[in-house]
């Protein structure tokens, strides 16, 4: 700007944390006080600035000058974190810096490769190598004959060229012996007048801010080699290696409880004490025990009315827009899943003192940004907190993150970074435009596959030609080994809708902003829960007398030698029905069948509904206290703990009973383990019957000709399951041996096609032993090794459901291997689930919540 009033706004002119610190630092040099960055967040002002001078100048830290070096010059702090880092992994390309340049023109290549001589020489951080002595890496500069880069030329074809610069992107350095900066070019083989420069800086050398003074040297380098004349540029005021020894003298020794070091180390103890290890977010696989830093990224743009938008609410707040950013991200975390505290990554330019301006070389710091969102606070509420926590860190941002790491301690693991998972950056250094003199140049974006962290957001400002805001664009770097690129792309559509939501009323609590687009909702709402289909809900007793007519001569039920056809177990049940109801047993009554799996069982659950009564299946192996408990609490009208009271009824018809029944009446009831471990029965009626059944039948491909496993404890709901969908179908139950009901699920005479199995029996069975080809995993979590072993070849599905949904509300699409953690699937035939939040509003899929079922089947009563 021309001039700049002394009341005017250092925000409101477009200033930000990035030339906050430019400006003390500038305060620093000319005026010789130190100036706080709170002192300029709180009195933004000349005017404001001059009394905080008189009342709050700290102590000046010492000016970066040249040092006296010694034999061996260590390294800075951040380079002794990405030292480590290389020689723990020195194939990966996770920090390798490139820079791609598409020249379009007539290209002197003598004078690009003095050019890049030339700025070589003038950095000594691109001609230094770290060698270790006496097992201590140090810093040892090359001179700059002997580190002089040369763009070697390559003819590559067009359609492979993408490739070819990936390929020289990612080739590894050794940073013992050569020099962290190398380049070459590409000539397009379609395009004679057409090159493409890559320079790969590694990390340890250089950073964003880098590409600014790189660009500027180069730009003149290459124009005045192309004239016949050496750069005329003066020499630097102090290298990479004056600001090591500089840092150290800064710092102190951290031993000294006076020095600035024990000072700001303080601080940051206090600040991450109690720091959870770990943010869990929602990710599409587990973490790896051993990261592998291979990366994606999705483009992110906000658009100039957002930008806007954000601009005024960092104003009104008298915070910057990164703190609104971090903010709304802190927010969105919580709101996914991730808990109250939440830890972000910042990288800060750590270019404290004028002299580093022009300066090549690797000064970045990280600070952790810790976020406390819990209360539900309003989002302005919450930018309060940020701010304070921001200003706080940026007056203690001198702890280089690699010491903070060491001192803290924090749990030390391959899977993941420490302190933090997630980076968030506001690209706002001067980065510099690569321009040389008779070429057209064009950036050119090279990916090397790579991601430092979980997720890094990295945005840049974008301003029209008048100065107006004109968006944030940018890109979500993340790790493949976690996400896939549709769930980081909804993770960033969703910190939009939250940003959209707080800038038109930052007043709302985080926990009320709405994160589902109105497509997303309708799918959650209506399309995923489209199960309706018309089921004829009749009391089971119905059912069976129509699967029994169909079907009379179909074999029914399998015990050993033993094969009941349909007619045979009808009668059998009419009989036993008719004796219960000489019992006086009728509607609305409960009777106990206490018998272990046996021909008698069945025949007495088929008996007991048709006489119009709901059964208790008691497994006799339970402990006697529990049985004790669950008569008394029942109350059963009879109780069947004998087989002949079952089997000695030849005196009775074997006609169907006379017996009206309604699909609300109740037709069995289970005890459950109940929430508290106290028992709990559930009343479960006989109209969900048939959703389930139907639901069932379809997604396990159930037969005619199917033989179906009753496998669960009587006392176990699964069995309901297992009885209903073979005798409904008209498929054989087949009962497994008593004494090893396990030894069904791999005896091939038996020839059982479908069991329903709990994952834990899975995983005691030996290899290749199953001999059923439709395989159902209930009751527990199945691991995703289970489904390694036993899905191949055959139907493999996860059902889930609690007992007061009718056995099921959920099944999976058939498992297959490598897919993860297997899903609980989808709801069942006429049956609705919804994952909702405390306030009963659908989340974002992926969030952990609370899982409402509705529908047909759920109609049980505890």
């Amino acid at each position: 700007m021309p001039q700049v009033g002394v009341d005017e706004d250092f925000f409101d002119l477009g200033g930000h944390s990035l030339l906050a610190t430019r400006l003390t630092a500038r305060v620093r040099s000319v005026l010789g006080v130190e100036l706080g960055l709170r002192a300029l967040f709180q009195s933004p002002t000349v005017a404001g600035l001059a009394g905080a001078l008189a009342a709050d100048a700290g102590l000046v830290r010492p000016a970066l000058t040249a040092h006296e070096r010694p034999e061996a010059v260590p390294l800075s702090f951040a380079q002794r974190r990405l030292w480590f880092l290389h020689r723990m992994d020195g194939s990966a390309a996770t920090y390798h810096i490139p820079l791609a340049l598409r020249l379009t023109g007539t290209l002197d290549r003598a004078a690009l490769d003095a050019a890049l001589a030339d700025v070589a020489a003038r950095h000594e951080s691109l001609r230094t190598v770290f060698p270790e002595v006496d097992g201590v890496p140090c810093q040892r500069v090359l001179d700059p004959a002997e580190a002089r880069p040369r763009a070697r030329l390559t003819d590559v074809p067009a359609a492979e060229l993408q490739d070819r610069l990936a390929e020289f992107a990612r080739r590894p350095f050794d940073l013992a012996a050569e020099p962290p900066l190398r380049a070459e070019l590409f000539a397009v083989a379609e395009k004679p007048d057409e090159h493409v420069l890559l320079v790969v800086m590694h990390h340890i050398a250089g950073d964003g801010w880098s590409t600014g003074p790189l660009a500027r040297d180069l730009a003149e380098a290459y124009a005045a080699r192309c004239e016949g004349r050496e750069p005329g540029r003066p020499e630097l005021p102090v290298q990479y290696a004056d600001y090591t020894l500089w840092q150290r003298d800064l710092l102190g020794d951290a031993a000294d409880p006076d020095s600035r070091f024990a000072e700001q180390l303080d601080y940051w103890k206090r600040q991450l004490s109690g720091l959870p290890e770990l943010l869990r977010l929602p990710v599409d696989r587990p973490r790896p025990a051993v990261a592998g830093w291979h990366g994606d990224h999705v483009g992110l743009e906000l658009s100039p009315e957002l930008h806007v938008a954000l601009l005024e609410l960092a104003r009104r707040t008298g915070t910057s827009l990164f703190m609104v950013l971090q903010a709304g991200l802190a927010a969105l975390y919580t709101r996914l899943g991730a808990g109250t505290d939440i830890a972000i990554g910042s990288p800060i330019a750590g270019r404290t003192d004028e002299a580093l301006d022009e300066l090549v070389g690797f000064f970045v710091n990280t600070l952790v940004l810790r976020t406390d969102t819990s209360g539900d606070p309003g989002f302005a509420e919450l930018l309060g907190r940020v701010r304070e926590t921001a200003l706080s860190a940026f007056a203690h941002q001198d702890v280089p993150f690699e010491h903070l790491v060491e001192v803290l301690n924090p749990s030390r693991s391959l899977s993941h970074h420490p302190l933090f998972q997630t980076i968030l950056a506001v690209q706002n250094a001067p980065m510099g435009r690569f321009s040389l003199p008779g070429l057209d140049v064009a950036t050119y974006a090279v990916p090397t596959g790579t991601a430092k962290f979980d997720l890094g957001v990295s945005l840049a400002e974008q301003f029209g030609p008048d100065g107006s805001p004109a968006g944030i664009a940018g890109a979500v770097e993340y790790a493949t080994d976690l996400f896939d690129h549709s769930t980081v792309a909804a993770l960033a559509r969703r910190w939009t809708l939250l940003l959209e939501a707080v800038t038109a009323d930052p007043e709302q609590p985080i926990g009320r902003i709405d994160l589902l687009d109105a497509d997303e909702r309708h799918h959650l709402l209506e399309r995923g829960n489209a199960t309706a289909r018309e089921v004829a809900a009749v009391p089971v007793p119905q059912a069976f007398a129509a699967q029994v007519a169909a079907t009379p001569d179909s074999v029914a039920l399998v015990s050993g030698d033993l094969e009941l056809k349909y007619r045979q177990l009808n009668a059998r049940a009419n009989r036993f029905a008719h004796s219960l109801i000489a019992r006086g047993v009728g509607p609305e009554q409960l009777v106990a069948v206490a018998l272990p799996r046996s021909v008698e069982a069945v025949v007495a659950v088929l008996g007991v509904l048709k006489a119009g009564a709901a059964y208790l299946p008691v497994d006799p192996a339970y402990p006697a206290a529990r049985i004790a408990f669950m008569l008394d609490d029942a109350r059963p009208a009879v109780v069947v703990d004998d087989p002949p009271m079952v089997a000695d009824v030849a005196e009775w018809p074997d006609t169907d009973p006379e017996v009206t029944l309604d699909v609300r009446q109740p037709a069995y009831v289970i005890y459950t383990s109940g929430s508290t471990g106290r028992p709990k029965g559930v009343v479960v009626a006989h109209g969900g019957v048939a959703s389930l059944v139907a639901a069932q039948i379809e997604r396990f491909a159930i037969e005619p000709d199917s033989r179906v496993l009753q496998f669960a404890s009587p006392s176990f709901d699964a069995s309901v399951s297992e009885i209903y969908t073979a005798l409904l179908r008209g498929a054989a139950l087949v009962l497994p041996p008593a004494a090893d009901p396990v030894a069904a699920l791999t005896d091939p005479d038996l020839a059982v096609t479908h069991a329903t199995v709990p994952p834990s029996v899975l995983a005691a069975l030996p290899e290749d032993s199953l001999t059923v080809a439709t395989l159902i995993v209930a009751g527990e979590a199945c691991p995703p090794e289970l489904v390694a072993r036993w899905a191949p070849g055959r139907r493999m599905i996860n059902a889930y459901g609690p007992t007061e949904t009718t056995v099921c509300a959920t099944m999976s699409d058939p498992l297959t291997p490598g897919s993860g953690a297997p899903p609980i699937g989808r709801p069942i035939t006429n049956a609705r689930v919804y994952v909702l939040d405390e306030r009963l509003r659908p989340v974002p899929p992926g969030v952990p919540g609370d899982l409402y079922v509705a529908g047909a089947g759920p109609i049980g009563r505890a």
